[in-house]
């Protein structure tokens, strides 16, 4: 299994890991997920992204599986879980991240669900990731009270 040296890597801004840690972190995760959290974090990944991103990605694994689902709900199945790699998820995510942030961050509840993955040391770090950056942008977006006419 890969593991990322964050010490090789230049911060983000305001301390925060760099832009490919959380994508990078993900394709660890998704390489030692049972099958069906597999399935359910590319089903998160893939439903913000349009059939044209898909295309562009990973030699269109993920937009064939879009075109075999169809317009409803994302169905994985077993056989196409086999041929998707964790560098095709990395590549995968990253897209996602610059498209929906958010998409990204509810990876969190997912993983925080599943108690075979919450063991990993690597979903740990993720999670807390994902965690912190959603505490951030949270902050920075202000509370919507301060949105209220006449204040």
């Amino acid at each position: 299994m890969n593991t990322i040296a964050f010490t090789e890597t230049a911060p983000g801004v305001d301390g925060e890991p760099p832009e490919h840690a959380i994508p990078d972190l993900i394709g660890q995760v998704y390489e030692v997920a049972p099958a069906p959290e597999r399935g359910r974090m590319l089903e998160l990944l893939i439903r913000p992204l349009g059939v044209l991103s898909l295309v562009a990605i990973a030699h269109g694994i993920f937009a064939a599986i879009r075109f075999r689902s169809g317009a409803g709900k994302i169905n994985i199945q077993l056989d196409e879980l086999s041929r998707v790699q964790a560098s095709d998820v990395v590549a995968l995510a990253q897209h996602v991240q610059q498209v929906s942030v958010e998409a990204v961050d509810s990876l969190a509840q997912l993983l925080a669900g599943s108690p075979q993955l919450a063991a990993s040391a690597t979903t740990a770090l993720l999670l807390a990731m994902l965690v912190k950056r959603s505490r951030t942008r949270q902050l920075q977006s202000g509370p919507l009270d301060d949105l209220t006419p006449g204040r």
